[in-house]
């Protein structure tokens, strides 16, 4: 009796190894390939971000891959560059941040690529910032032209004056939206831009005060989805909705409501899903394929059947340059507005 007892508890610990050594190869066959880490300038605040937020789960998904999302809770830059000081110490198997600020980042990023940590930049800066830090391309849209594109609609329009309300005044690189616009009016934008802050509140109250003290304003530029709406709420309580020509950058259901409704005539999309996929699965491709030229990579990933999947589900379109992928601008209006308004404030 003994001796079946022990065959058949003999018989039961090697079911239960064999079992938990299928389930311990399903677990590994599941781990993810890479662990990476995008990190941005966002605070909490910023809803704008849920979107790349949406778009890092995704193309960890189809890659296979993990991504960590680190931001400073207040939009700190100086937080910020301590968040990636600390990426670098982790040895991360890449870096993905956007260049807030590139005088206070240049430093903190140095310390990613003496690590040799493959580095893709987004969002905020220059594609010639992103080459100066040693990036193997930067995926957004370049402010500059994005505003001046704006501002030429505008002054089809009869535009000839314009408030920009600037609630990311700590970001250097928002100064060139407003310029941008500014320019193609052919009006000085320092004197038409405001730094609004980021508390609602605060924004609809220092665009009240603008345009009581500057009655003859023709147009409102904001930059994006929070000051848009507290912008509207200022607007409509002066009785200027529809009045006014309003434009802002980015996308959210006010500002659909708005397009549909006519007080805001376009949205300048820079297509933030793009921002949070194509970084993610450029890393992914790095580390897979070990190659870091732009041209194989972007080849590589044009020809990847789930992304040319995401990019006909939400309607996305970017562009490419020799080295850089763009995501923007693009411009949502009344006429197109039904294509996106679907994946508002998700995917678009």
């Amino acid at each position: 009796m003994r001796l079946c007892k022990g065959k058949a508890t003999l018989r039961i610990l090697v079911t239960a190894l064999t079992l938990a050594t299928g389930f311990g190869a399903a677990s590994a066959a599941r781990a993810a390939d890479a662990h990476f880490v995008l990190i941005s300038h966002a605070p909490d605040s910023d809803s704008w971000w849920n979107t790349i937020k949406n778009a890092i789960k995704q193309a960890d998904e189809d890659f296979n891959v993990e991504t960590d999302y680190r931001n400073p809770p207040n939009g700190d830059i100086a937080d910020m560059a301590r968040l990636v000081e600390q990426a670098a110490a982790r040895n991360y198997d890449g870096v993905i941040v956007t260049i807030a600020d590139y005088d206070v980042l240049k430093s903190s990023i140095s310390k990613v690529t003496a690590k040799k940590i493959p580095l893709v930049t987004i969002n905020s800066g220059t594609e010639e910032q992103s080459a100066q830090l040693g990036a193997i391309m930067h995926v957004g849209q370049p402010e500059y032209v994005a505003g001046k594109a704006a501002g030429e609609k505008a002054k089809a329009a009869g535009v000839k004056s314009f408030l920009c309300v600037n609630h990311i005044a700590t970001n250097t690189v928002s100064f060139d939206r407003c310029r941008g616009f500014a320019e193609a009016l052919g009006v000085d934008y320092k004197s038409s831009t405001i730094d609004s802050g980021q508390d609602p509140t605060e924004i609809q109250s220092k665009v009240s005060a603008y345009l009581r003290n500057h009655p003859n304003t023709g147009a409102i530029l904001t930059l994006g989805p929070t000051p848009a709406s507290a912008t509207l709420k200022a607007v409509q309580q002066m009785g200027l909705a529809g009045k006014i020509y309003f434009a802002t950058f980015d996308f959210s259901d006010d500002i659909a409501k708005a397009i549909q409704a006519g007080t805001i005539q376009f949205a300048i999309d820079q297509q933030p899903y793009l921002q949070g996929y194509i970084p993610v699965a450029v890393l992914a491709i790095v580390k897979k394929e070990h190659t870091t030229d732009p041209a194989k990579i972007r080849q590589i990933l044009e020809a990847n059947p789930k992304f040319k999947a995401r990019l006909d589900t939400y309607g996305l379109a970017p562009s490419y340059g020799p080295k850089n992928i763009r995501s923007g601008p693009g411009f949502i209006t009344r006429d197109n507005l039904d294509k996106v308004i679907k994946y508002a404030g998700q995917y678009r």
